[in-house]
């Protein structure tokens, strides 16, 4: 076995259906008093019951969390925690909401506590990522890690299959990455294949019967592994084509993981065998890349960049910056192989 690292990070984690119910409990174990509740305009009536729950310990709600996270959004909500007096802050939803307390954190250093409601997975890392003047940017830091995170199965059941399918396979991207990131390590490893394979095994079955309970408890367990892998070692091509899309474009977050996923891992086959052992192994396939396709396409997810609002002038602005300051990656980066692979991705095809 070769040498490694190995890094825990200090998170805590309650999981299971009915765990909401831990919320004050999680609260008073921070040495907290005041809570504002973060949530994106759709989820605000969600927030507000929170809020409402919380009593005294409630001190208001903030629901203009938004995709990628604009600076502008950020500073707002700093503004408003500050104003309303709160010394801790809940994160409900997704990876919008999640990353939106991790940039009030990010200054302030205010405990976050994570309730997902997708399998974004963003709960789980220390990144944090802020959109200024269409580029966005991403880093990590400790004091963004939420404190703990409370997995409710049952709060994903209002997640609509699609939107289920998507940010499941989003959270696959970040254990597919990390089986060959240039820090993997045996830990993680497991983890991210363990998470795959709970994710690849739960989604069809979400997209079948959406209240599945067992099924979502599945989706969420591998999407809480996933998560843990992408805060634990680095992030590679994929990674970064998807950080210069949807921050460059406004492209659909999920939707874009979905469909560059498995032209990355195309292009990074060969040099990363091992690994795509390992994930088709977890996908019950022959081939990484055709397997984590064939899961979105079989099930409904778009395939197509040009399907979520990508234009085809748009390609050779995002390998302009895609080649700057490129992430490392198990195969060297090159400008044309990339070029095929956005092509690739923007019309939609089938990896071969």
């Amino acid at each position: 076995m070769e040498p490694f690292v190995y890094q825990g990070l200090p998170s805590r984690v309650v999981f299971g259906v009915g765990s909401l119910d831990q919320l004050e409990r999680e609260i008073a174990l921070l040495g907290a008093q005041r809570a504002v509740v973060l949530s994106t305009p759709q989820q605000r009536a969600q927030a507000e019951q929170l809020a409402e729950r919380l009593g005294s310990r409630g001190a208001g709600v903030y629901a203009q969390a938004v995709m990628h996270v604009p600076v502008e959004t950020a500073r707002a909500a700093r503004d408003y925690a500050a104003r309303v007096g709160a010394d801790c802050a809940i994160a409900i939803g997704g990876g919008s909401t999640t990353g939106l307390g991790k940039a009030i954190a990010l200054e302030t250093s205010l405990p976050i506590i994570a309730i997902p409601t997708t399998y974004a997975g963003s709960e789980m890392t220390p990144i944090y990522g802020l959109t200024d003047a269409g580029v966005k940017k991403t880093g990590r830091d400790l004091r963004v890690l939420p404190k703990t995170v409370i997995y409710d199965p049952a709060l994903t059941v209002s997640l609509p299959p699609a939107l289920s399918l998507t940010s499941g396979i989003n959270a696959i991207a970040h254990a597919a990455e990390g089986l060959y990131a240039q820090d993997a390590n045996p830990i993680m490893s497991l983890m991210a294949e363990e998470g795959i394979r709970a994710l690849g095994e739960g989604l069809p079955r979400v997209i079948a019967k959406a209240d599945d309970l067992d099924a979502r408890s599945a989706c969420l367990y591998g999407a809480w592994l996933c998560g843990a892998v992408l805060g634990s070692v680095g992030m590679s091509l994929h990674h970064k084509l998807c950080h210069t899309l949807g921050g460059t474009f406004n492209l659909p977050h999920a939707e874009t993981h979905t469909i560059v996923l498995p032209h990355v891992l195309a292009y990074n086959r060969v040099a990363a065998p091992h690994a795509m052992q390992r994930i088709a192994r977890a996908l019950h396939a022959h081939d990484a890349a055709q397997a984590v396709f064939d899961l979105a396409r079989d099930n409904g997810a778009p395939t197509a960049l040009k399907d979520i609002g990508m234009t085809e002038a748009d390609i050779d602005v995002a390998l302009n910056l895609a080649s700057k300051s490129p992430y490392w990656n198990p195969r060297a980066v090159e400008r044309e192989p990339l070029r095929a692979l956005l092509q690739h991705a923007y019309e939609g095809r089938r990896p071969n």
